[in-house]
């Protein structure tokens, strides 16, 4: 028994010592790989970061590529439109000096249809001066109009030069117009109110109100002249025919005839 009792310590020692190494080295491992595990968790963690700040980045590129890809757009488009308000402005300028130019020829124009002008109406004041003396005041009136409107500056040279024109179209066309207006004929003396009769330049005729008078006017006496009473309804029908109160028909007046 004596001898056996080593051997049973020895191998309770071998067992207990083999006992406490095998929990050591387990916990050793487990220590091991939880640090490998924490080491995973952190590096995918780290790379889950990266992946992120990577999808970031990509988007921010893309983005900014869209940006770009955009402003070449504007950029392109703005470049058309600049060279079309180039023509534009080449254009403009163009026609700018062309107003210039023309500007410069109207005052030379101006200068020298104002004396033009001032010579039209003086020979138009002569004309009527001359001519059948039908309407004498109004057409003396627009006359001394046209004289007063060259003195005035606020009005333009193109109005001016309008009026003038009007002026003459207004005398030409008494030449081919029939017309009866009431006025005054000095009658054997006295002052007498009586219808005038004008055909054109032709004829100019007057009538007394009671029809119990009438004459016409000779261009080379430049007078007057007493008509017989066979004018009478020759003259009254004319008188009507202007005042539209009859159709347009014919009719026997004296004419006088100038050499």
């Amino acid at each position: 028994m004596k001898v056996l009792r080593p051997l049973l310590t020895a191998t309770v020692l071998s067992t207990l010592a083999v006992t406490a190494v095998t929990p050591n080295a387990n916990a050793q491992e487990a220590l091991y790989l939880d640090q490998a595990n924490k080491a995973a968790i952190q590096i995918n963690a780290a790379a889950q970061r990266s992946q992120d700040n990577i999808n970031a980045i990509t988007e921010q590129i893309d983005s900014k590529l869209a940006q770009y890809k955009t402003l070449m757009k504007e950029i392109d488009g703005l470049a058309v439109y600049n060279g079309q308000l180039n023509k534009q402005i080449v254009s403009q300028m163009q026609e700018m000096d062309d107003i210039n130019a023309s500007i410069d020829e109207v005052s030379v124009i101006e200068r020298q249809i104002t004396p033009l002008m001032m010579n039209m109406i003086s020979g138009l004041s002569q004309f009527v001066e001359l001519d059948v003396p039908f309407l004498a005041q109004e057409r003396s009136d627009r006359i001394a109009d046209l004289n007063a409107m060259m003195d005035r500056a606020s009005v333009a040279p193109s109005e001016k030069f309008r009026r003038v024109m009007e002026a003459y179209q207004v005398e030409m066309d008494y030449g081919r117009t029939i017309e009866a207006y009431s006025g005054f004929q000095n009658i054997n003396g006295s002052e007498t109110n009586v219808d005038f009769l004008r055909i054109g330049r032709t004829a100019l005729l007057y009538q007394t109100r009671d029809g119990s008078a009438q004459g016409v006017y000779n261009k080379q006496t430049r007078q007057f002249d007493a008509l017989d009473s066979s004018y009478r309804t020759q003259i009254t029908k004319g008188l009507r025919m202007a005042r539209k109160e009859l159709a347009p028909d014919l009719i026997m007046v004296p004419v006088a005839v100038t050499d």
